[in-house]
């Protein structure tokens, strides 16, 4: 299952932009102009026939997801054991990370030639974060587990006393570079797979949010050339921070490419009469933890897209956007299910917000329906990321 090669290759957002950009460059993708920066990746269709009546179709994701990220200086020693300690990012399960089989990988800059280079690779050794044995932590089942993020969760890297995180870096690097910085994170080593009875659940890390970046590259690759309308896939990075970045949503990525595919239309105009989709996960129903759903918005796995909703404004969509929704699942004979978090929860957020606060064009946001958001292994349906293809791809060929 190609989606499934798409997971296990895309281990940080870097890999991920790697990942889209070898979708997109496929035979049935010609024609796409990319613009690239750091993480975030934006691939613009253009039309045939650009004119005042041009609309953009928009669709929006994110490359990044929660992670342990390694820091400046993680080298540190205790019981005959070089540990790396990590930095938070984003917000993790704390306690899915131990006993997990540990990848590396991320980006290094480097001198070369008196330029700085850059380099994405992927580390070819595993380290773990063992939990403490029941032994000595005896309420654990009954009390729970408490993780502290600075203390319990430097990650096992060799017994080689002396050993330097830095120096394995160097290793990567072309002969003769100078390693001048990195940004490198664990990653969950176990790949994807398949799972239930019939095979119709997907088994993966990061399916938060790479299910939608893949869902979306699909659609656009495969989508025809449009007479008049410009067809925008934008894939930004730190999302799960807050997005106020260059390479985020709340940035002028997006804007900046926009005015340079489309530099003699009224945007305002054309962007208030377009259409965006910002396709992040939604919370399936957990049938051991139904209590924790608005029973009338509990979206089942495998029943269809969801429609996410706000009233706060955590989520983007609104009336009309809701409506425009609703006809594209009618035309692409699609299901769709609605969510809508309990009034005495937090709800969390997307990219959708800021994008269509920033470019004041209409956005709804939708997602395929998971479980363990957030867990460094996460789960969610087949059908339903078939489902969300088949919406976007109906979206990018009206």
């Amino acid at each position: 299952m190609e989606f499934l090669e798409f997971l296990n290759e895309s281990v940080t957002p870097y890999h991920t932009v790697a990942g889209l950009k070898a979708l997109l460059s496929q035979p049935a993708a010609g024609g796409l102009k990319l613009w690239e920066r750091g993480g975030a990746l934006i691939a613009v269709r253009m039309p045939k026939s650009p004119c005042a009546d041009s609309k953009f179709r928009i669709a929006l994701a994110h490359t990044d997801f929660p992670a342990l990220k390694i820091t400046p200086n993680p080298d540190c020693r205790a019981a005959g054991i070089q540990t790396l300690h990590p930095e938070i990012y984003g917000s993790p399960i704390y306690a899915s990370w131990l006993d997990r089989d540990l990848g590396y990988a991320g980006i290094l800059a480097y001198e070369a030639c008196g330029k700085v280079e850059t380099r994405v690779f992927r580390g070819g050794r595993l380290v773990r974060i063992p939990q403490l044995a029941v032994h000595m932590n005896r309420g654990v089942n009954q009390d729970g587990l408490k993780v502290n993020p600075q203390t319990d969760l430097n990650a096992l890297w060799t017994s080689r006393e002396g050993a330097k995180f830095v120096d394995a870096l160097k290793k990567e690097l072309p002969e003769g570079a100078e390693l001048l910085d990195f940004d490198v994170q664990l990653f969950d080593a176990q790949p994807a797979h398949l799972g239930g009875l019939d095979d119709e659940w997907i088994y993966s890390g990061r399916l938060d949010n790479l299910s939608s970046c893949h869902a979306i590259a699909t659609a656009l690759a495969c989508a025809p050339v449009p007479e008049k309308d410009f067809l925008v896939a934008a894939f930004f990075n730190n999302e799960e921070v807050g997005s106020e970045t260059r390479e985020g949503a709340a940035g002028n990525f997006l804007k900046s490419v926009l005015e340079e595919v489309a530099p003699d239309v009224d945007r305002n105009a054309v962007l208030s009469s377009s259409l965006a989709l910002s396709i992040d996960m939604a919370h399936a129903e957990h049938p051991n933890f139904t209590q924790k759903h608005d029973q009338n918005h509990a979206p089942i796995l495998g029943e269809g897209v969801v429609l996410k909703i706000n009233s706060q404004k955590r989520y983007a969509s609104d009336v009309f956007s809701n409506a425009q929704f609703k006809l594209l699942c009618k035309r692409a004979g699609v299901p769709y299910q609605t969510f809508v978090m309990r009034n005495d929860m937090p709800c969390g957020s997307t990219v959708g917000p800021a994008v269509s606060a920033s470019l004041g064009i209409p956005t709804v946001d939708i997602g395929e329906p998971m479980l363990s958001m957030h867990s460094i292994r996460e789960m969610t349906s087949v059908k339903d990321h078939g489902s969300m293809i088949k919406l976007v791809s109906g979206f990018f060929s009206l």
